[in-house]
């Protein structure tokens, strides 16, 4: 399994090659988007997941994050951080399981963070932008054009040369220093809150089991990638069985009914004179028992 070092370098790569000229990230949305929980409508309500709360002393695996990618999304929030005691208070609310049900969607992760009494939750939010409409089109060519990446993603893996491909392509899958936006309707002022850390590292137990969470915070949905992968798979078909240069041949069933080809004649009969070997056995001596 690749180390987040790895990611690393592949973010490295993509800076010094310079961003696409044709491309502008997608508008952050909005500050008066609705909370999912708070009734009114929002943009993107079709393509929200809802998880629900880990209980208290609910521990994800040996660490905060078991995949590459899952410490890549966590590196990118500690670095971030401008108070480590943030970070601190932080993992001990993600354990002690003072974050609410968390909604993901386009452009953002959301909670209910508690400081021990459920009942008076802060707002929570992560946001990260979403891809355009262009770079999602050259993620998509990328993932068709092997069919071992679709396997990787339908198996819950986020295969590291998809994200090298990606990244050379100008498509940023994982975040990068500075890409994680925490908010917080607390009191403090420190980025990111106690919150917001417990929040980010609590996300990072998702994206380990599911990369489409990091997709569809990226803007698409697990079930519009699957149908497009597979509309992009069809028109990648289609012109094979649409060539005229193909082998003919003649249907099975067709070549059952035709009767079978006559065999040829008998050879014609050899005329005159036996052929004279004793010349061409001459000097020749045949090989003893």
């Amino acid at each position: 399994m690749p180390s987040c070092s790895a990611w690393c370098s592949s973010t490295t790569r993509s800076e010094e090659a310079g961003v696409y000229p044709d491309d502008e990230y997608d508008e952050e949305p909005d500050d008066d988007w609705a909370h999912p929980d708070d009734g009114r409508a929002h943009p993107d309500e079709g393509r929200a997941r809802s998880f629900p709360a880990y209980p208290p002393g609910r521990r994800i695996g040996r660490r905060f994050a078991d995949t590459w990618w899952g410490n890549a999304w966590i590196e990118a929030m500690e670095r971030t951080a401008l108070d480590p005691d943030q970070l601190v208070r932080g993992r001990r609310y993600a354990f002690a399981g003072q974050v609410g049900p968390i909604t993901v969607s386009p452009g953002r992760i959301s909670a209910g963070v508690h400081d021990g009494d459920q009942y008076a939750a802060h707002t929570t939010r992560v946001r990260l932008t979403t891809l355009t409409d262009r770079q999602w089109d050259r993620l998509l060519d990328r993932i068709a054009a092997r069919s071992g990446h679709i396997a990787a993603l339908l198996d819950r893996e986020m295969p590291a040369d998809l994200v090298d491909a990606a990244d050379d392509a100008g498509v940023p899958l994982l975040p990068g220093y500075g890409d994680l936006d925490p908010e917080c309707d607390c009191p403090s002022w420190d980025q990111p809150c106690r919150h917001a850390a417990a929040l980010a590292y609590q996300a990072a137990w998702l994206l380990d089991r599911d990369p489409f969470v990091l997709l569809l915070m990226r803007g698409r949905a697990e079930a519009e990638l699957t149908e497009e992968l597979r509309q992009r798979n069809a028109r990648r078909a289609a012109p094979a069985n649409d060539r005229d240069d193909r082998p003919t041949g003649v249907p099975a069933e067709l070549a059952h009914r035709t009767p079978p080809a006559a065999l040829p004649g008998s050879p014609p009969t050899v005329t005159g004179p036996p052929m004279d070997l004793a010349p061409l056995l001459a000097g020749t001596t045949a090989p003893g028992p």
